[in-house]
């Protein structure tokens, strides 16, 4: 990594709560949760906000926020959050085919039109050779209301700023699970998405 996590007594007791948690649910603290505990009001934001898109009584299917944020790290070639995404999406009941197809999901009939449509506007999100259309948008509305739209912007543009921050730093996986490597063209090749 390019930042050096700090010894876990040295950061904030405020935070040590978050530290706790993580381990409890994952078995060890996160490597970018050190790393943005070297900014403990940043990390005080990040953490809320995470939690605020990871709620229960989202209009997004735990399932469905779980593929976008997959996607969303293949795209930005984030290593760690490949890894902690896909086995929360595993977790989540999708099987390893699935899974497999992401970064292919425009040719595969694993995907139904719903995700289609979010894996669409995730990609156009993500990308920026690629428009946000009224197409896009359309496609949508077919599905969720404009409440939902922001919320479902909002979580794309959390796993962005994510992956971004962990990729820039050369966050590596932690091992949670054996996933496929995510596609060095970002998954244009092909039929890729």
């Amino acid at each position: 990594m390019h930042v050096s996590p700090k010894p876990l007594a040295s950061y904030p007791w405020y935070l040590r709560p978050f530290f706790w948690n993580q381990r409890r649910k994952y078995g060890e603290v996160l490597q970018p949760g050190l790393l943005w505990g070297r900014s403990p009001k940043v990390f005080a934001a990040v953490a809320l906000l995470y939690g605020a898109l990871e709620r229960r009584t989202s209009p997004l299917s735990p399932a469905l926020r779980s593929l976008i944020t997959v996607r969303v790290s293949q795209i930005n070639h984030c290593s760690f959050c490949v890894d902690i995404n896909t086995n929360t999406l595993h977790q989540r009941g999708v099987d390893w085919a699935k899974i497999e197809a992401l970064p292919q999901w425009r040719g595969s009939e694993a995907f139904d039109d719903y995700e289609r449509a979010v894996l669409a506007y995730t990609e156009a999100v993500t990308r920026t050779d690629t428009p946000v259309t009224d197409d896009l948008i359309a496609d949508l509305r077919a599905y969720i209301d404009e409440d939902t739209l922001v919320e479902l912007t909002g979580l794309i543009a959390f796993q962005n700023m994510s992956s971004k921050f962990n990729n820039a730093l050369d966050v590596p996986p932690q091992g949670f699970c054996v996933s496929p490597p995510p596609p060095r063209d970002g998954g244009k090749s092909g039929q890729g998405g």
